[in-house]
């Protein structure tokens, strides 16, 4: 019974934790939950980066309830002094009896010292309760912390004839309105979305999440900058937008868009691995890849992907020329796949959504 509790507990802690996703970086996302003789007296999550812990608020709202009381958090509570006071002495201060942790801490500043901590003060320490849901919630934050690169995601949309345009580059709409409000949201949790200049010039996106306050950085590589003076991206009313390009390009344009409010940064070389730095320097946790085949080979080929997902939808365009949602990765032979591991799907609307993990440790390939 008393497992049972524990983990519906550590279950409720991910939900709070969620609330905050796509607001928190460069920091996890955390909930906490506090339970005295059976009752929730106190919970909270970390809203965003320079706020209070979660921790901190399930102390505030458990109040002298606190005193002996089982604190669930899935996150382990931090040790050391960064923007706010270590979470473990506000733990300790205020009597609680038990604590419940769903995953250690990646970041070697915590990485055991804040479980060690609470031991150390007597207070009873139960690690890995429903880790495997604690992990998933921060993969991006640990990835973030393993690989010192934000979380790649890939989102495509195609046919059941695995084509994201019609022969013309004609793609509205390949999947129905279900799955792209499911995108919206994907994009609420993120904290940038790239595409490349073929994108902009084809399809003209807003490239928002639909929701006020939760829209990314909008990033747009482009090489030539040979873009259409009037997208729909360059109104940074609606959203901030980034244009990476190299080294000298259409200064004129780039004073232009920098008149409109658009923030304009030159790298030498312009790949998916750079901007992947860039954007890590920037503190991001989770960059959306929404470009087209080319870049998005390129993306997966530099380790900028680690994620796949796939909208598929029950239609047939057909087309030999019609483009697909993954270029030319160099590969000859369907044994050199890349096979997305683990793997999952469900049914939104009438569309499939496949979402899986590409194979770690890859050599990287050598895209066409």
């Amino acid at each position: 019974m008393a497992e049972n509790i524990d983990c519906a507990m550590m279950q409720r802690c991910v939900i709070l934790a969620r609330q905050a996703a796509g607001k928190t970086a460069p920091n996890p996302l955390v909930g906490c939950v506090i339970v005295q003789d059976g009752e929730i007296v106190g919970e909270g999550f970390h809203p965003k980066a320079g706020d209070p812990h979660a921790e901190v608020f399930a102390l505030r709202q458990a109040g002298d309830r606190a005193k002996g009381a089982t604190l669930y958090v899935n996150l382990e509570p931090c040790n050391h002094h960064g923007r706010t006071p270590p979470c473990s002495d506000a733990v300790i201060a205020a009597g609680i009896g038990r604590v419940v942790i769903g995953m250690i801490d990646p970041n070697p500043q915590v990485a055991g010292t804040g479980s060690d901590r609470l031991k150390q003060a007597g207070i009873e320490v139960s690690v890995g309760i429903e880790e495997s849901a604690c992990q998933t919630l921060n993969e991006a934050f640990v990835h973030r912390i393993l690989h010192h690169r934000p979380f790649g995601i890939l989102k495509y949309a195609m046919t059941l004839d695995g084509k994201i345009a019609a022969v013309t580059r004609h793609s509205a709409w390949v999947t129905s309105e279900a799955a792209r409000g499911e995108v919206h949201q994907l994009r609420a949790t993120c904290d940038a979305v790239i595409v490349g200049g073929n994108t902009v010039r084809a399809d003209d996106p807003l490239l928002t999440s639909r929701q006020p306050g939760q829209t990314p950085l909008r990033v747009i590589m482009s090489r030539t900058l040979d873009l259409p003076i009037s997208a729909n991206v360059w109104n940074t009313s609606v959203a901030s937008t980034l244009v990476l390009t190299q080294v000298g390009v259409q200064q004129m344009f780039q004073a232009d868009l920098k008149q409109r409010g658009v923030d304009v940064v030159e790298l030498e070389p312009l790949t998916p691995s750079t901007v992947m730095a860039h954007l890590y320097d920037r503190g991001f946790l989770t960059v959306l890849w929404e470009c087209g085949g080319t870049l998005a080979a390129r993306a997966i080929a530099e380790g900028a992907v680690q994620k796949v997902l796939a909208f598929i939808a029950p239609k047939i365009i057909g087309g030999v020329t019609a483009p697909s949602p993954v270029g030319d990765l160099g590969l000859k032979k369907m044994t050199e796949a890349l096979t997305l591991n683990p793997v999952s799907w469900r049914a939104i609307g009438s569309d499939l959504l496949i979402e899986g993990y590409l194979p770690k440790n890859k050599t990287r390939l050598s895209p066409h």
